[in-house]
């Protein structure tokens, strides 16, 4: 099929997943991730600011587990070690990277995907979303599954493919593959979405 403009209708940014593991020296995230990594994630904070410039709204997801590790589920039975426990320094979103406000939307998740066992459905409802625009990471791990799931809900999904990192080189290619197999023109570079944004707010104008 032909692919849809880049922006249909009302869109929103998700930042899912910039924690602040990433950046501490020494820390043991419990997570592989790839080489380039934490310079996919600073670059992020260029489209999140475009948006925030062009009023487009912005959520923010922040994986979080209990230290009694209750709600893991199956989250150990493959490659991953504990992660994102709670009360633990390296589990708090990383606000100076992504520049994280007081009334920004924050949304903590237990699971991969933003949409299980969040109210992201509600809040997307209120915000009049169509096109859901996602940054941050594992790419193969919380944006795909979170990129799947707005699929089937029928949100045009888009991924920007600086902004977002996987636990490997071939994770990641692998992840932005299968998200473009189900919609055609989903990855898309950072300088696209960030002009993208400003036509947005001048077509609204």
């Amino acid at each position: 099929m032909a692919a849809q403009p880049l922006l249909v209708g009302n869109p929103v940014l998700l930042v899912i997943d910039i924690q602040k593991s990433a950046f501490l020296e020494n820390y043991d995230g419990g997570i592989p991730k790839m080489t380039a990594y934490t310079q996919a994630m600073r670059q992020a904070r260029k489209v999140i600011d475009a948006a925030r410039a062009n009023d487009v709204p912005v959520i923010f997801f922040q994986e979080a587990h209990r230290p009694n590790m209750v709600d893991f589920g199956r989250e150990l039975d493959g490659t991953e070690d504990v992660h994102c426990v709670e009360g633990r320094e390296g589990t708090e979103i990383a606000e100076d990277i992504v520049g994280l406000r007081p009334d920004d939307y924050v949304i903590k998740k237990r699971r991969y995907s933003c949409f299980i066992g969040t109210d992201l459905d509600i809040l997307l409802r209120g915000l009049r979303a169509d096109t859901l625009v996602m940054v941050g990471g594992l790419t193969n791990v919380c944006v795909h599954y979170t990129f799947a799931d707005g699929h089937q809900k029928d949100f045009y999904c888009r991924v920007v493919k600086d902004c977002v990192g996987g636990s490997s080189d071939d994770a990641h290619d692998a992840a932005l593959n299968a998200m473009e197999y189900l919609q055609t023109g989903a990855v898309r570079m950072s300088e696209e979405v960030i002009s993208a944004f400003s036509s947005h707010k001048a077509a609204a104008a």
